[in-house]
């Protein structure tokens, strides 16, 4: 397995600046066009990280060994997944103006993340990049340079969300002892 940078620690971030009102107006627009092809994007996104970081693949159990990318593309699990994961990012653009909603789905996703399925937090701030990265290709006619600066805000802040639970477990607490 490849050893990432700070693995088994949590970024100290400092919080990014709140999501300006153009910002949220932005993010819900461009986010509609792309959660209409909100399947295949999610399973772009997924394989993407999956080729590009491969020990990302050992969290998952159900096709961790699935090398090629058109066989993860057939994998029910791995749409499954990818369906999860874009319903979550929608979840949290359509209340983006309701910052009590976005820290409860981002408390759940790195309690789960960190206490049930042992990620490690690097992979979040991995799967943004991806996320912005398969975004830009896929709609380079929303993904404008001021589109992807939102996403790149909105997504330092759902790091920071989610690294933040990951401390509040004490995740590298739990880290040391496992690994």
């Amino acid at each position: 397995m490849e050893r990432m940078q700070g693995e088994g620690e949590v970024d100290h971030l400092e919080r990014p600046s709140p999501l300006t009102d153009k910002e949220r107006v932005i993010l819900q627009d461009s986010w509609a066009k792309v959660y209409q092809n909100c399947d295949d994007v999610g399973v772009a996104i997924l394989i993407r990280l999956f080729v590009n970081f491969p020990s990302s693949k050992q969290y998952f159990s159900n096709f961790k060994n699935i090398e090629r990318p058109e066989e993860l593309e057939k994998s029910a699990q791995l749409r499954n997944h990818a369906r999860r994961v874009m319903n979550s990012i929608n979840t949290l653009v359509e209340n983006l103006e309701n910052t009590d909603k976005v820290a409860s789905v981002l408390k759940m996703l790195g309690k789960g993340h960190a206490l049930r399925h042992k990620v490690e937090p690097i992979y979040f701030k991995i799967l943004g990049g991806v996320i912005l990265e398969v975004l830009g290709e896929e709609f380079p006619e929303v993904v404008t340079a001021e589109v992807a600066e939102a996403w790149t805000k909105l997504l330092a802040t759902l790091y920071f969300g989610i690294t933040t639970t990951y401390d509040e477990v004490g995740w590298s607490k739990l880290s040391t002892a496992t690994g």
